[in-house]
């Protein structure tokens, strides 16, 4: 789930990476390219940044990027759509970030073009590109890793258990009254930050009532927050708070600072629910962890009599590229977005800095690579994922995600019901 303080990449240059999103400054500012090229605008990252830069060197179009502070990039680009000193190509997180851009008419619709080079269009795992697809449409391309959610587990401490990841959510109930016993945090939640209380009723609403649930919600449609499938998943949250999953003090506790990470690590923690993002955070920080081949992984469980199909997934597909409609180089910015992104050299590229791109056949690419056993497991998830669904605080409008945010904690600490909160829902829409 894209925020701020949530790394984007896996693999080797992952202290680069997480720093580079968070305190980097901008190489430069707006306007058009020096050598009268294709302008690119993206977030600050010391790893992706390079990969593109020498994509743009090398396509037969000139061009320049341009890159901005993660926290300030919005921001940026809302206020410079539209304007003259808008970028040729923007950088954006899909789904309901981009949609606000389509719907001002500021985005080119690429739908004829990868009808027209169908071998780019069907190089991209479908889950992964329908994101930037909007009311039937292609408005971007993805331009980076995929991160879906997945359950980290301390194989240590589930060997010292005598129990296995959970394959049902039946056992992964059983594991909190197991752990619970062994004096182990059953399930680590840094809950002082509500994204990360997201991750479960996303998961919890996708295998109770399938993804077409939030889609609907995501498309506008009338008591889409009510339904019984959203109101149940609620439901399941209060309860794995009172059986005690995540402890006693997981309101007070962070990701930020690696706390969270670290009572994994620790053995204090056996089960943790986040970003594939979270391997770069132990190499980082509990390093002898992951070099133990103590760090566990593996899907999030199936919910017996649930709807949802037991390999849909959540997260972040990937980040897009997509063209200013009002470009004067839209041609040249196409160009570049059909010839790059699904060629072989820039697919090498991320996966020499250790992201998993969205492209079908990369399997030995990824087998030879650091974490190989991570990364392939990732792409396997991703490339046979039904659906891929969005974070729901990307997917929808900034408001109304804030607004859930907000009364999601209010859910999970037992100060409002499920019915209130999907009715303040409700008058979001």
């Amino acid at each position: 789930m894209r925020r701020i303080s949530r790394p984007h990449a896996i693999g080797s240059a992952f202290v680069a990476l997480a720093l580079g999103l968070t305190t980097a400054c901008g190489t430069s500012g707006p306007g058009a390219s020096d050598d009268g090229g294709i302008e690119v605008w993206m977030v600050e990252d010391a790893t992706v940044n390079p990969v593109v830069e020498s994509a743009l060197d090398a396509h037969e179009t000139s061009g320049e990027l341009v890159t901005y502070v993660n926290d300030s990039y919005k921001q940026r680009i809302q206020v410079a759509l539209g304007s003259p000193n808008a970028p040729d190509i923007f950088f954006n997180w899909g789904g309901g970030n981009l949609a606000q851009y389509v719907d001002e008419g500021q985005v080119v619709d690429l739908t004829d073009t990868l009808e027209a080079n169908p071998e780019v269009r069907d190089a991209f795992l479908p889950s992964v590109l329908d994101v930037a697809q909007i009311d039937g449409r292609y408005y971007g391309l993805p331009m980076q890793g995929v991160l879906p959610v997945v359950l980290f587990y301390n194989k240590q401490v589930f060997e010292d258990a005598g129990v296995e990841p959970p394959a049902t959510y039946e056992d992964l109930l059983d594991l909190v009254d197991t752990f619970k016993e062994e004096g182990v945090t059953p399930v680590v939640l840094p809950g002082s930050q509500a994204w990360t209380e997201l991750m479960w009723l996303e998961y919890l609403v996708d295998r109770v009532g399938g993804a077409d649930v939030f889609q609907a919600i995501v498309d506008g449609e009338e008591g889409a927050w009510s339904d019984p499938a959203m109101i149940e998943a609620l439901e399941m949250c209060q309860e794995l708070v009172e059986r005690g999953a995540f402890g006693d003090n997981y309101s007070s506790l962070t990701y930020d600072n690696a706390s969270a990470s670290t009572v994994l690590a620790s053995g204090k923690g056996a089960m943790f629910l986040m970003g594939t993002w979270e391997l770069s955070n132990q190499i980082e920080n509990n390093p002898e962890f992951v070099e133990n081949g103590d760090l566990g992984f593996t899907a999030f469980p199936a919910l017996e009599g649930g709807e949802g199909d037991p390999a849909a997934i959540v997260g972040n597909p990937s980040n897009y590229f997509s063209v200013n409609s009002d470009s004067a180089n839209t041609e040249e910015a196409i160009d570049f977005l059909v010839d790059t992104l699904a060629s072989d050299s820039y697919v090498e590229d991320l996966v020499d800095i250790g992201h998993v791109p969205a492209v079908a056949g990369i399997e030995d690419q990824l087998a030879e690579t650091d974490h190989a056993e991570f990364t392939t497991f990732t792409y396997e998830l991703v490339s046979e994922a039904p659906s891929f669904t969005q974070s729901w605080d990307q997917a929808i409008d900034p408001a109304a995600a804030e607004t859930m945010l907000t009364n999601l904690q209010l859910v999970f600490l037992g100060d409002m019901t499920p019915e209130e909160f999907a009715e303040a829902m409700e008058a979001t829409q």
